[in-house]
């Protein structure tokens, strides 16, 4: 589809491109061949004025003087939009797909992503129906069987839940209204706040909570930087061994808040670094392996897409067996009259 494309903006672009040459050239031959008739005759009439005897001389002939310059100036022009013809031919080829490369890497992300979407959905519907065809089949199964296939049917239908909410939250964060609605926010009540909505989960995996966060303000979005530590906090507890210490910092440096969230867990090899924050990604790894965590591979891709919603960045560094630390760094945002309004 995108070779058409390209072939089709290609022949647009060199049209557009020969189009303009050929009228510069006509208009070029006409004003040229204008003014070398002018100047033809002019000298003509002043060798004529100049010395009478070659009045009518054969050895002037300014027609066949005309017609040889006419020509000349034919052929140099030709020559010329055919190197044009050439050069725009690969430019226009480059400028289209310069132009389509994005469009084409939205189109292929598109579809990868809806072809993930549709296999993390498939997943916990085809379990909910197995296990309700199998209750439906089984008719000597009694209210403790039914119960516990009720309940593992919720739980399906939670991570249903938990992957569509996910799901409209990237498409909110797409939308360029969440950052009209920015106000100043205090960083540690919004670290506060985060560190409340995990607390549940560290005290279920025996993790200690560590929040050493500042009073720092930056411009932004409350529920998003919330949902953005939560997130790293809920990785952080979950891929943590029992009895280890979840910390949670902030510092100031230059013009940037920088927000740290240090674990003990297994770490992230090197190479699965590079795809953490793609949608859908999980890394096959000791991480992975030695905690059996559920998850659909959002979170970092939405705390991702947070972090740039509000001009920040978020990186992870982390060694196998040494933890990991996901390091936000946000714009501060200076305490004016501005803001406060």
């Amino acid at each position: 589809m995108f070779r058409s494309a390209t072939f089709k903006l290609t022949m647009w672009y060199l049209c557009l491109v020969m189009a303009i040459s050929l009228i510069f050239s006509v208009v070029l031959y006409h004003v040229t061949t204008g003014e070398l008739d002018l100047g033809l005759n002019r000298e003509t009439q002043r060798i004529y004025n100049q010395f009478p005897v070659f009045d009518n001389s054969p050895l002037l002939r300014p027609t066949q003087d005309y017609d040889t310059g006419t020509h000349r100036i034919l052929l140099r022009l030709v020559g010329l939009n055919i190197i044009v013809l050439v050069g725009a031919g690969f430019a226009s080829y480059w400028l289209a797909r310069r132009t389509l490369e994005p469009i084409e890497a939205a189109h292929e992300q598109q579809k990868r992503f809806t072809a993930d979407v549709s296999h993390e959905l498939r997943t916990p519907l085809t379990a909910l129906k197995m296990e309700s065809e199998v209750a439906l089949m089984n008719k000597q199964n009694d209210k403790t069987a039914l119960r516990a296939t009720l309940t593992s049917n919720l739980e399906e239908v939670s991570k249903l839940e938990v992957l569509i909410n996910n799901l409209l939250r990237l498409t909110r964060l797409e939308v360029d209204e969440l950052q009209q609605n920015f106000v100043l926010q205090d960083i540690h009540v919004i670290a506060a706040a985060a560190v409340e909505q995990v607390q549940k989960l560290a005290k279920a995996h025996n993790i200690s909570l560590e929040n050493a966060v500042h009073d720092l303000s930056v411009s932004g979005d409350q529920d998003s930087l919330t949902q953005l530590l939560v997130i790293l906090l809920d990785n952080a507890i979950k891929y943590s061994p029992a009895g280890s210490k979840v910390e949670l910092g902030s510092r100031r440096l230059g013009g940037q808040v920088i927000l740290t969230v240090k674990d003990n867990g297994a770490g992230i090899e090197p190479a699965a670094l590079e795809h953490v924050f793609d949608r859908f990604y999980r890394a096959d790894n000791s991480r992975a392996k030695t905690n059996h965590t559920e998850g659909f591979g959002l979170g970092l891709s939405i705390a991702k897409m947070i972090a740039d919603v509000h001009h920040g960045t978020i990186t992870l560094a982390s060694q196998p067996g040494h933890g990991t630390t996901a390091t936000v760094s946000l714009p501060i945002a200076e305490i004016t009259s501005t803001l406060r309004e």
